[in-house]
């Protein structure tokens, strides 16, 4: 089945509703990373049919993530869209810190253009907000930014509806990023009527929730010591093992199907009303090329009400239906 774009915002701009998250490969948290391997996953996504790619300025160190995007996809430019954040840096000592002012976000542009190696991205986000600047202040330098051609549109991510609002009555947004996944809904959901309401689209981060609803991660596995992960409390103790009972049920329903897990979650995702697309994020061509096979299907109801089920006896409140 041909893959179906969708509108990014009120915008002319098509995007896959799976997207490729660009963080893996930053090589920050995940380990066992490389260039090579990264830009074949990179190169991977591209050929099996995905068009987005999401980054951000502080995706590496020293930028790592925005420049294997150039050196692999920069001869196809015009074929991809890509998204990068701004707001957030690294100090020499690689300490996080967050700096939305106008001056810092001018700079982080400036600096992510000259990674990719293009005048403009297709979407530039606010990539949190800033507690010591107002929100206002910050949407107006990204106004200025797209209105420079620097950024065809403006979205935010990491935003609660208050500052949604008030960064909109500045500059318009085009797309919000929250995290959503079967697991961890709310969020995502508080936000989706206002978005409906105002043609934003909704692309959301953790589908797979770090790799756990991809039902490759056993139910004895131990954590490494640089793993991320174990800190989250959905690897740990008691929510551990309701998620590995819960991944038992996903994995029937996959097989089912002929499906993976990844697939079938991922499906699922995209076929939320409100939801525009998911960002998958991976560090291996394998990951990326599974990934993108949750598109061009839709599920059927009764796959869906299986899930549904499955979610209610995890715990969790169904809230919203398929489109």
């Amino acid at each position: 089945m041909e893959i179906q774009k969708r509108q990014l915002g009120t915008t002319p701009i098509e995007i896959t509703p799976v997207a490729m998250g660009c963080w893996p490969i930053a090589g920050m948290t995940s380990i066992d990373v490389n260039d090579h391997d990264s830009r074949k996953t990179l190169q991977t996504a591209f050929e099996s049919g995905i068009n987005f790619f999401d980054t951000a300025y502080c995706y590496g160190a020293r930028g790592e993530s925005e420049r294997l995007i150039s050196q692999t996809l920069g001869q196809s430019r015009d074929e991809i869209v890509i998204a990068t954040k701004c707001g957030i840096h690294w100090d020499a000592d690689t300490n996080r810190v967050q700096d939305a002012s106008p001056a810092r976000v001018r700079l982080e542009i400036d600096e992510s253009l000259q990674r990719l190696e293009t005048d403009h991205v297709e979407l530039l986000y606010l990539h949190a907000p800033d507690p010591n600047v107002p929100i206002e202040q910050s949407a107006a330098a990204l106004l200025e930014i797209q209105q420079s051609g620097k950024a065809r549109s403006i979205g935010v991510s990491n935003a609660n509806l208050e500052q949604l609002i008030a960064f909109h009555a500045i500059c318009p947004i085009a797309a919000i990023q929250p995290p959503f996944n079967m697991l961890q809904q709310d969020e995502a959901l508080s936000l989706v009527p206002w978005c409906l309401q105002n043609q934003i689209s909704v692309i959301v981060y953790w589908p797979l929730m770090k790799g756990l609803l991809a039902g490759k991660i056993p139910r004895d596995h131990q954590f490494a010591p640089e793993d991320g992960r174990a800190k989250y409390p959905m690897f740990q103790g008691e929510q551990w093992q309701k998620n590995q009972d819960f991944m038992d049920v996903l994995r029937g329903i996959a097989n089912s199907i002929d499906r993976t897990v990844a697939q079938v979650v991922i499906n699922w995702t995209i076929h939320q009303t409100g939801i525009t697309c998911a960002l998958a994020g991976s560090k291996r061509d394998y990951q990326i090329a599974e990934n993108a096979g949750a598109m061009g299907w839709r599920p059927d109801s009764d796959m869906m009400e299986q899930i549904d089920q499955a979610i209610i006896d995890r715990g969790e409140v169904i809230t919203r239906a398929a489109v």
